[in-house]
């Protein structure tokens, strides 16, 4: 899709670049054939957006990249070229990196980069030799303290990687019936007006603000939703808070240029507006339990666990046919 990471780039008020970065990994994610303009995009924004984030936020995308099976190769090696405490998930575990990239990383780096590479379990026979080459060369600097240190590194990132991972198995298997009900109150009349008016003028950043408003949740939810270039989020949030279908069509059409020519029309009428409402329920469960004042509370009292801010390719049932207001 044309320009489909190009939108992230527009300077917008309230958008941490840390934001920026996970928002560009999550829609690279998204794509199950991405095009080799996706790619060249991708390539271009994930550098410049990496180098100006932090470092936690670099380690969360790489581990995320580690798990995409395709990744541009010229990404591949800047990541490889990261420090090890950065590069390792990803030099352990991507499937992406050819075979070439691989040698070119074993020439251009040193001893910890080898060992991570050393770690995955779909080695050649050609990047096999190339190892056994790196470790004769630096046999004579390494030390038993040094290898101790790059494993143990290792392990941890490796630890964290499974904590996360259960942590959000945990978070999928939650039972709805234990979630506290979330009703999700339609839009007034001020805010669809509001989110017409700011769409004209181009103002993005008072969109995230009255969409917060609407959806009584933090801003960091909102711009979240409006970070999805695709547009889905957006036109489910539209749909779920009973904006008027014309409405809501032009503040697509507007914020994401790439849906005219018919292609808003298309996205609406491929959610279901229930769907779409229960879907903008849980987010802003999640909302509540990371941004608010804690879990939200279940009928008898107890917290409730948080459902999880989701991303799907497909939007079953049909649209809603709604009177333009």
């Amino acid at each position: 899709m044309a320009d489909r990471f190009r939108e992230l780039e527009r300077p917008q008020a309230g958008r941490p670049k840390d934001i920026v970065l996970m928002a560009t990994v999550s829609s690279f994610e998204s794509l199950r054939f991405p095009s080799r303009s996706d790619l060249v995009q991708f390539g271009e924004l994930f550098e410049q957006l990496y180098a100006a984030s932090s470092d936690e936020a670099r380690r969360q995308a790489v581990a995320a990249l580690s798990r995409c099976p395709q990744v541009p190769q010229e990404t591949a090696l800047f990541i490889a070229h990261q420090p090890i405490g950065i590069a390792a998930i990803f030099l352990m575990g991507s499937k992406a990196i050819t075979d070439r990239t691989l040698l070119d990383i074993l020439r251009a780096t040193g001893p910890d980069h080898a060992r991570a590479i050393g770690r995955r379990d779909d080695l050649s026979p050609a990047v096999i030799e190339a190892l056994v080459g790196t470790h004769q060369k630096h046999a004579s600097r390494r030390t038993g303290e040094d290898r101790a240190e790059a494993l143990r590194e290792a392990a941890r990132l490796e630890r964290e990687e499974e904590i996360r991972a259960e942590l959000r198995a945990l978070v999928r298997a939650a039972t709805p019936a234990a979630e506290a009900p979330v009703r999700l109150v339609p839009a007034s009349e001020i805010h669809q007006a509001l989110f017409v008016r700011f769409a004209r003028s181009g103002d993005v950043g008072m969109i995230a603000v009255t969409l917060a408003d609407a959806l009584a949740s933090s801003q960091w939810l909102s711009e979240r939703i409006l970070l999805d270039v695709s547009g889905r989020q957006l036109g489910e949030t539209l749909l779920a808070l009973g904006v008027a279908e014309a409405d809501g069509l032009f503040v697509l059409r507007t914020i994401y240029p790439h849906l005219a020519e018919g292609r808003a029309e298309t996205l609406i009428a491929s959610l279901d507006p229930a769907e779409a409402t229960r879907r903008v329920e849980s987010w802003q469960r999640a909302d509540r339990y990371t941004n608010g004042d804690g879990l939200p509370k279940a009928a008898n009292g107890d917290a409730a666990p948080a459902g999880g801010l989701e991303h799907r390719d497909a939007f079953p049932g049909p649209g809603r046919q709604s009177a333009a207001g």
